[in-house]
């Protein structure tokens, strides 16, 4: 489940019992990415005000389902198998189309930029690309060529905090060898309208 110790559900206390129960799912299943926190709860607290605002604010105004495509990219980048699994899964929950789903995920990992997508969100993923692995060789060209293809500059910033978010996740859970043993694949925080409900369904 991990390199580190995990704090299983039924033995946490005080703040710890109540940021698990705040992200459970069915039978209080809660991911092993956010256990992975339980000897430092505060940083939890971090990680979930991150991720829930980043992926699942209705605020944002790109698409959840392409949100969780550069996800499931910026994770095969980083050979995270974790995040590739679990928001896979997410994204065919949203599009409820698992042969579409089927076709962005090979379409990434040919890294044809989701091909079957239109031109504006090719764009962002090869900017996702682009920060992932070279992020110190962007300019302020790579930004214009985004909005060029019809994306607002507020799209963009929601672009560039996806991928930032997958990156510090990726790095997360490669670093501490945290894999989905006991998971429930593809659960996300639904209700996007309240940003501290965090419970995943």
């Amino acid at each position: 489940m991990s390199w580190i110790k995990i704090i299983p559900f039924n033995e946490a206390q005080g703040k710890l019992k109540r940021l698990y129960q705040k992200v459970t799912g069915p039978s209080n299943n809660v991911d092993n990415i956010m256990m992975v926190h339980g000897l430092r709860p505060h940083t939890m607290t971090g990680h979930m005000s991150l991720y829930k605002n980043v992926l699942h604010n209705s605020n944002n105004t790109l698409p959840k389902w392409y949100l969780e495509t550069i996800g499931v990219f910026v994770s095969f980048l980083n050979n995270c198998d974790y995040c590739v699994d679990h928001h896979y899964e997410g994204l065919k929950r949203l599009l409820d189309n698992d042969a579409k789903a089927s076709e962005i995920k090979e379409s990434l990992i040919a890294k044809k930029y989701g091909s079957n997508l239109i031109e504006k969100f090719s764009e962002g993923l090869k900017y996702a690309e682009k920060l992932t692995k070279e992020a110190h060789k962007l300019t302020k060209l790579d930004i214009e060529k985004l909005t060029e293809k019809g994306l607002t500059d507020g799209e963009v910033l929601e672009i560039n905090q996806v991928v930032s978010y997958f990156n510090y996740a990726n790095r997360t859970v490669l670093g501490l060898g945290v894999s989905t043993e006991g998971d429930i694949l593809g659960l996300s925080p639904n209700n996007s309208e309240e940003e501290e409900n965090w419970s995943h369904q």
